[in-house]
This record gives structure tokens, sequence and C-alpha cells, in this order.
């Protein structure tokens, strides 16, 4: 892609997903994640009407007297984008691809993040950390980010997500917003997902195509893995087949559902052929609803 089309293309996308966020997203972002990142401040003695929550238990045995622990809210906010750019993000079969998706909805929370006077940062990652950019406050760097999301192609096309997050553990040690953006087609990443939650403010987007839920009746076809690069014959007119598949995926949905579920993890579900606006909007309110 030459400079030209691609600060064309930049443009066209900061255009979009900027009106987007000033104007459905600002204030829901804001509800949503404001506040959220508490620092802890002092102890002092329990007085009627505290949240027993916040109760210090250790204090409160040494000096046999209830004590809480007092935070302050951390204005300034860290987000790290995690995106996944295996080969199976390159899938699409309507609307888009599952990557010009989560592009897009990077924009839109990077964007989000720079009114918010929010520090943002990326991490690609296929079967390996294929690049890493520092959170980082304005638009400058916003732009950076949409460019990079848009013309970075990766070395490898599997997904490892388990050492994703290690790294992010290791590089990030501020608690931070996690936006993980992957199809979640990955295996044994439930103990390292725990982990992260535990550390940071960690959200699931899974990102799916229409074709990967409901197998068409096409007749005999020729898939191909894009991670692993097998092919295989599949009779797509064999009502077996297909519901062998239908199967097959909600048994994968239903083990994600209880992954993220154990993890203590949120997860937003978009799928390519439909807008991710309202995906997006329930997911804040649900999250601003819980403060």
């Amino acid at each position: 892609m030459d400079t030209k089309e691609l600060i064309k293309k930049v443009r066209k996308i900061e255009i979009r997903t900027r009106r987007i966020s000033k104007d459905i997203f600002s204030g829901e972002y804001q509800s949503a994640f404001k506040g959220r990142g508490m620092a802890f401040s002092e102890v002092r003695e329990y007085m009627h009407g505290d949240d027993i929550r916040t109760i210090d238990w250790n204090v409160t045995a040494r000096l046999h007297h209830p004590y809480i622990k007092v935070f302050e809210e951390e204005r300034e906010l860290t987000v790290i984008l995690m995106v996944d750019v295996s080969g199976s993000e390159s899938f699409g079969t309507k609307l888009q691809y599952k990557r010009e998706l989560i592009t897009e909805l990077c924009a839109v929370l990077a964007f989000s993040s720079l009114q918010n006077n929010d520090k943002i940062g990326l991490i690609f990652f296929s079967d390996k950390i294929e690049k890493f950019i520092p959170p980082k406050k304005g638009k400058q760097h916003v732009l950076r980010i949409i460019r990079e999301l848009i013309e970075f192609e990766p070395e490898n096309n599997k997904t490892n997500i388990t050492d994703a997050l290690r790294y992010l553990l290791n590089v990030i040690k501020k608690r931070s917003i996690v936006f993980v953006m992957s199809d979640f087609i990955s295996k044994d990443f439930e103990d390292a997902l725990k982990i992260s939650s535990k550390k940071h403010d960690t959200i699931a987007m899974q990102i799916y195509d229409q074709r990967e839920e409901d197998m068409p009746d096409i007749g005999l076809i020729r898939a191909s893995d894009p991670e692993s690069g097998a092919e295989r014959w599949v009779d797509t007119s064999s009502q077996k087949v297909r519901k062998d598949y239908m199967n097959w995926w909600n048994e994968q949905q239903n083990n994600l559902k209880n992954i993220f579920n154990r993890s203590n993890v949120d997860v937003v579900k978009i799928r390519t052929d439909e807008s991710y606006i309202a995906p997006l909007m329930n997911f804040f309110k649900r999250r601003g609803s819980r403060r």
C-alpha cells in the first residue's frame, strides 16, 4: 500500500470512528471506566455507613477494632488494545473481514481514550508478539495506532493467547483496561486469562463471522485452515455434516462462555456482518450500571 492510499484510509477511518466515539460512546466510555481504577490511600476506623467490603481484616485483627481501606480514584487510565493478527482474522464472508472490524473497534476505543485524556497502547500477537506500541496520549499517537492497524502484516499465522497475556503482564505493570480482540480460536489460555483479570481490567471482544456458526448448504467445497494451511474437502450438502459442525460450534461457544465466567472477564460478541455500535453500547451501559 503506497503512502497516499494509506493516508486516505486512515483519514476515512478517523472521520467515521471519531464521530461515533464523540457522538455515541463518549459519555458511556466515561461512565463505564472512569473511577474504576482505584489507588490505595490509607486506612481509617470504620464508621457507620461504610461499605463492609472495604474492611482491612489484617489491621482490624491487629487493633481489635474495624478499619477500612480508603482508595482514591485514578483519573488517568491506561488502555491496552491486544489485537489477534493470526491467519483466522483475515476471514469474512459478507460485510467485512474480522481484521477490518477489529480496526474500526480499536479506532473507536482509541478516540474515546483520547477524549478522556487516557493513555492507549497496542499489542499485535499471533503465536508470538508481533509488535508492541507503548501507551501514550495524543492525537498523533492515536493516528499512528490506526495506521499500524491498517497496514501491519504479521510474520506468523498461528495463535497463542497465553503467550500474549504473559507478555502483557511483563510489560504493563500499572493496572490497565485491556481489550483482547480475537476470535479466541486458541487452546489452553484460561489460566493466563485468570491471572490477567486479577492484575488488569480485562475485556474479551470476540469477533466472529456468520459462516463460522452456520455452515451453508453450497455443495462440495475445499476448506482451508488459514493458520495451519491444511485443506480438506467438505460436503456441505450433507445434513449430518452441517449438524455436526453446528454441534461443534455450540460446544466451543459454551466452553468459551465458561472460561470467561471463571476468569471474571466481561465479553462482547460482535459479528462481522452486523453493526458493532449496539453490542459496544450495551457493554458500556452494563459496566456503568455496576459502578
